[in-house]
């Protein structure tokens, strides 16, 4: 399964170990430039990701579907949400002979609840990112992948994320 999406430099605030009485101030840059990210989870509970310091493109998700054809080696059976961005060169890639090794099967519309990788977003930015400030886009990037290589050691939080109800 496959998904995108973007990391703010504005941090996820939860809560603190603060004493009481002491109220936690969180220095932030407030704007809106952001790292977009594109990640893949497999059954088994493998992660990849791939990001940009920019919008992705339907390039970039060419790019990452032969990343993961490159790693994983096999024929592939890709679920994604069939957002607008893979369209135009998807198509053409698949239609170039990629089909032979990649099946796309679209969830259903407004169904991010079925997309395992959802989860795994929500993990990063709410549990390994939570109060994390960054001055700037690097910044953000290096935090973000620490925060996956943290995941990555904690293939239960994979596995759960994809074996959650109505998944697999």
């Amino acid at each position: 399964m496959i998904d995108q999406a973007g990391f703010y430099l504005l941090p996820a605030a939860v809560r603190s170990y603060a004493p009481i009485g002491q109220t936690p101030i969180l220095t932030e840059t407030l704007t809106r430039d952001h790292r977009s990210v594109i990640g893949a989870v497999t059954s088994d509970g493998h992660f990849y990701l791939r990001g940009a310091a920019r919008a992705l493109t339907s390039t970039d998700v060419v790019r990452f579907l032969k990343h993961l054809q490159q790693h994983l080696g096999r024929k592939l059976l890709i679920v994604w949400d069939g957002a607008p961005i893979h369209y135009r060169q998807v198509k053409s890639f698949l239609a170039e002979g990629a089909a032979v090794d990649i099946h796309l099967e679209r969830l259903p519309a407004y169904a991010p609840d079925l997309n395992p990788v959802e989860g795994i977003w929500r993990y990063l930015k709410h549990v390994e990112l939570r109060n994390v400030c960054c001055a700037d886009l690097d910044e953000l990037w290096y935090e973000l992948r620490k925060a996956v290589a943290r995941l990555r050691h904690k293939p239960t939080v994979i596995k759960g994320c994809v074996h959650q109800p109505g998944c697999y």
